[in-house]
């Protein structure tokens, strides 16, 4: 997931109010619970040692969801008596109220309520062409067609070998529409920066197309046994996108235990458990963070500065990083903070862990592929 979004948090030095509030339910009564929830919010905040300024800013702003109808809620993010971010969740958050106050802000619940970028295109695909749609959190629209050569479509009944040299055209005119197909969805794709393809149509056509998509599109394709005359209902939207996700992860899982084991020369492209990505993350090494936001590591105690990579397991260790005054914070949330600093993506993988097993996990519910290979190290 690219969490680029979450850079202005970083950009304030804290400490930070971290809300989860869930709108899922709604019923005449709903105003004036969400009022007596934000109320709670306040208090809970206040208690934790938050300003009051601060307190007042989130109460305010969840006050003014008390009437609204956003299927699932919003995570706030304040500081110094303002919200600085709230965006939408895609997941209600368990228990429907989660309220920190802390150094940095508490984002990792995000990699789970947030899901993946919800846009994706639609193709309705046939023989003749293709219409594309655009579905995202904000509904669908139109996001145009093409249209391929119209004749010849269709091959004969006949088996008179006379009729070979037409059957042959038919089969010119069906790989001339699906790569014209392949190309404009992939135009549309770089477009839209849709994170998801679906195709729509027989299985023959979309056998076609993506056959002819680029090798870059190929995961991020994804097939609908659909006639292409039949327009995807959101749930089957749904269903196809949290496989998708599912697989990503499995993927990603599965990219993580092969480079944890050390290759011919002695080298290991993945690191585990709280020191190790710790230390990964502090030379700039992670090319993609994996947590499991439940796994019993990721709320342990590390000790952050005020530059990204200032993060050590023990108070001690930043002095030599320059930071004489060090403050603790969840391990999940500062290793956020340093990879969202460096550019690499972070990934939750608890949709692959319940099918792979939790013993393929990584230690603790943290782990990280690394950007290059180093030798094994022993552990302590």
């Amino acid at each position: 997931m690219d969490l680029a979004f979450l850079r202005p948090l970083y950009e304030h030095p804290g400490p930070w109010a971290s809300v989860y509030f869930g709108t899922s339910q709604h019923t005449e009564s709903t105003p004036h619970e969400r009022s007596l929830t934000a109320q709670a919010a306040s208090r809970q905040l206040a208690d934790q040692g938050a300003d009051e300024a601060t307190c007042q800013a989130v109460r305010s702003a969840l006050e003014e969801l008390r009437h609204s109808t956003e299927p699932h809620g919003r995570a706030l993010f304040a500081t110094g008596g303002e919200v600085v971010l709230d965006p939408a969740l895609a997941t209600p958050p368990p228990g429907g109220l989660s309220v920190t106050w802390s150094a940095l802000p508490h984002t990792a619940p995000l990699l789970d309520l947030l899901g993946e970028d919800p846009v994706c295109v639609v193709a309705y695909v046939d023989r003749r062409g293709a219409d594309f749609e655009l579905r995202s959190a904000l509904g669908s629209r139109e996001a145009g067609s093409v249209t391929g050569r119209q004749w010849p479509l269709h091959r004969t009944s006949t088996v008179d070998w006379s009729e070979r040299h037409f059957q042959l055209r038919v089969e010119n005119t069906w790989e001339h529409n699906a790569a014209e197909i392949a190309d404009a969805l992939a135009v549309c794709q770089e477009e839209t920066r849709a994170d998801l393809l679906i195709l729509v149509g027989n299985d023959r056509e979309r056998r076609a197309v993506r056959e002819r998509l680029p090798q870059r599109l190929q995961d991020r394709t994804m097939e609908a046994p659909h006639g292409a005359e039949s327009r995807l209902l959101d749930e089957d939207v749904e269903r196809i996108r949290a496989e998708h996700v599912r697989r990503r992860a499995a993927e990603d899982l599965e990219r993580f235990m092969a480079a944890r084991a050390p290759d011919a020369d002695g080298n290991v492209g993945a690191v585990e458990g709280v020191p190790a990505v710790i230390e990964a993350a502090r030379e700039h090494r992670i090319d993609e963070l994996l947590i499991i936001p439940e796994g019993p590591d990721t709320h342990r105690e590390v000790w952050v500065g005020e530059a990204p990579d200032q993060l050590a397991v023990r108070r001690t260790d930043t002095k030599t990083l320059g930071e004489p005054r060090p403050w603790s914070a969840r391990a999940d949330d500062a290793l956020l903070r340093s990879v969202i600093a460096s550019g690499a993506p972070a990934l939750s993988l608890s949709p692959a862990v319940p099918e792979a097993g939790p013993q393929t996990a990584p230690v603790g519910g943290l782990g990280a592929l690394l950007r290059w290979t180093e030798p094994p190290q022993t552990r302590s």
